[in-house]
C-alpha cells in the first residue's frame, strides 16, 4: 500500500512548487521513489542547500505529522526511542505504599505500563496511528556515533522496537523517512544499501533565482538577481564556509527587511552577517573584493 497522493512526477514537481520548494526532476523523482516505494531517501550535501527543508515541505503538503530527530554525537536509547518517568513512577510508588500495595506483584509491575512511558522520535514514529503515517526526519546522521548507525540498520529492516517490560512494538505501516547527512563523515554503506540515495547540490543561478522569488517574494528582480551573483561568486572563492541557500535567502531576507531594492555597498558591508558567518571570510571579502563582487552583479542584471 502506497501514501503518496502523486500520481506522476510532474505531479510532484507542482506540488512542490507550489509550496515554495523548488526542485529538479531529477531530485522530484528521487522523493517520488520514496513516497512510492515506502523506501528511506538519504539526502547529502553541504549545510543549507534545503535537505531538511524537504522533509518540511512533504509534510505541509501532504497533513502529514513530521516527526524530526536531530542527531548528535552521544545519542542513546533514552533520546531516541525511549525513557521511563521516573518521577511519575516515584509518586506511583508512594501512592501504592500509602495503600499497603507496594509488595504486590501486580502493583509492582503496573508501573513499567505505557502511561509511564516517555516516547522519544523513534518510538512515536513506530507506534503512530491513522491512515497516513508521520514522516520521520532524522536529520543530520553524519553527526550520530557509529552505533547509533548499526541500530538504525535493524529499525528500518524491521520497523519495531522491544521494551523488554512491554514487548515488541512494530509499526502498522512504516513512516516515510527522510535522512540528512553533511557529510562530515561518511555514512556506512550497508545503511546506504537501504535507502535511495541523492546528492543534493548548490542549485545553478537560474535555479537559487527561482529559490528567492518563490521564498521571498518581498524581493524585486533586480535585488534577487544581484544577490544571487554575488552569492555564487562567493562560493567559488576559498572560504572557511560557503554560503548555502538558506544563507541566501537569510540575505535577501535582510535586505528587503531594510527596504532594498538593489544592493549597494553600504546595504552591503551592514548585512555581510547574514550571508558570511565567520570573521575570516568577511574580512577577506570586505574591501576591492567585494566592490569587484557587486560590479559583476551589477553587469549581470544590466
Amino acid at each position: 500500500m502506497t501514501y503518496t497522493s502523486f500520481a506522476t512526477i510532474d505531479e510532484l514537481q507542482a506540488a512542490l512548487a507550489a509550496h515554495a520548494y523548488i526542485a529538479d526532476r531529477a531530485l522530484t523523482t528521487a522523493i517520488f521513489l520514496a513516497l512510492k516505494l515506502n523506501k528511506p531517501l538519504l539526502l547529502e550535501g553541504e549545510a543549507g542547500v534545503g535537505k531538511t527543508e524537504i522533509a518540511k515541505t512533504l509534510a505541509r503538503m501532504q497533513g502529514r505529522e513530521l516527526i524530526r530527530l536531530q542527531c548528535y554525537e552521544g545519542l542513546d536509547v533514552n533520546t531516541t526511542i525511549y525513557e521511563w518517568n521516573y518521577a511519575r513512577q516515584m509518586l506511583q510508588i508512594r501512592l501504592l505504599e500509602a495503600q499497603g500495595a507496594a509488595q504486590n506483584t501486580a502493583a509492582q509491575q503496573s508501573i513499567f505500563g505505557p502511561e509511564f512511558l516517555i516516547k522519544r522520535p523513534l518510538l512515536q514514529a513506530i507506534e503512530a496511528r491513522g491512515d497516513q503515517p508521520p514522516i520521520l526526519l532524522i536529520d543530520e546522521l553524519d553527526r550520530a556515533d557509529e552505533e547509533f548507525e548499526a541500530f538504525l540498520l535493524e529499525l528500518l529492516s524491521d520497523w519495531q522496537i522491544s521494551i523488554p517490560e512491554i514487548g515488541t512494538i512494530r509499526a502498522e505501516v512504516p513512516p516515510t523517512v527522510i535522512i540528512t547527512s553533511n557529510r562530515t563523515r561518511e555514512v556506512h554503506d550497508a545503511l546506504k544499501r537501504r535507502c535511495l540515495f541523492y546528492w543534493v547540490d548548490y542549485p545553478t543561478l537560474d535555479k537559487e533565482i527561482q529559490i528567492v522569488k518563490a521564498r521571498v517574494p518581498g524581493a524585486s528582480e533586480r535585488l534577487a538577481r544581484q544577490v544571487v551573483l554575488v552569492v555564487q561568486e562567493l562560493r567559488r572563492m576559498d572560504l572557511y564556509k560557503l554560503p548555502g541557500v538558506a544563507e541566501t535567502l537569510d540575505w535577501v531576507t535582510a535586505l528587503v527587511a531594510l527596504d532594498q531594492t538593489e544592493l549597494t555597498p553600504q546595504a552591503v558591508e551592514d548585512t555581510l552577517g547574514a550571508i558570511l558567518k565567520y570573521q575570516d571570510d568577511i574580512a577577506q571579502v570586505r574591501g576591492q573584493r567585494l566592490n569587484e563582487l557587486l560590479k559583476r552583479a551589477s553587469v549581470g542584471v544590466a
